[in-house]
């Protein structure tokens, strides 16, 4: 299924591996807020090992893997100080005189952009699904979907740890916050097919000729 797939070498997965290992590790001594690294963390703690076990037999396309990693950087990013408080974040509120720290709202545009190449990787590699308009409907909804599942992670842990998920959540007093994550979901995974399909298309090759 995968011959002829243009993905990262031996030495260009372990060194992206190494890089996250390494970036977890720094952002876990820097957190003040253990709880809160946990939870912005645990897509990644899920998806490292799942890379190296898949790695063999259904190695991903190089694009899809340094989307991966840089996707996996922003959330551990956003775990060691929290996103209302990324030292990123607050540079662009004060520059731009915002009211609010946006780094969360980078995070949501990523969650549709970065997860909208691996739908699209998906589904042109295990389904009959050829490029097109269903495909490009199929990816968008299923960014949506994912979207919409985080939100209700944030409303169950709301639920479990009460005030101590305020961090995770990161509304920041926003009463619209939820609609804005999953909006600029959207916005991410819409740009992301406009924007990389060709490339990714060239990096498929033939898996899916």
């Amino acid at each position: 299924m995968s011959t002829g797939i243009q993905s990262l070498g031996k030495t260009g997965f372990i060194s992206l591996l190494a890089l996250l290992i390494a970036a977890l590790i720094a952002a876990f001594l820097i957190a003040q807020d253990r709880l809160t690294w946990l939870l912005e963390v645990m897509w990644v703690l899920l998806a490292l090992p799942l890379l190296v076990a898949t790695r063999a037999r259904f190695p991903l396309t190089r694009l899809l893997y340094v989307l991966i990693g840089v996707h996996c950087l922003i959330l551990i990013y956003g775990g060691a100080y929290t996103y209302a408080l990324t030292p990123l974040g607050l540079w662009v509120q004060d520059a731009f005189d915002l009211a609010r720290n946006h780094y969360d709202r980078l995070g949501h545009f990523a969650q549709g952009f970065i997860p909208a190449i691996l739908a699209r990787e998906l589904l042109l590699r295990l389904t009959p699904l050829r490029r097109g308009g269903w495909l490009f409907y199929l990816v968008v909804s299923a960014c949506l979907a994912f979207s919409a599942f985080f939100e209700m992670i944030e409303w169950w842990a709301a639920l479990i740890w009460g005030g101590d998920a305020d961090a995770f959540l990161a509304t920041q007093g926003d009463v619209w916050d939820t609609q804005w994550d999953m909006f600029l979901a959207l916005c991410g995974a819409i740009t992301a097919q406009l924007a990389l399909a060709r490339w990714h298309d060239r990096e498929l090759v033939a898996t899916t000729d």
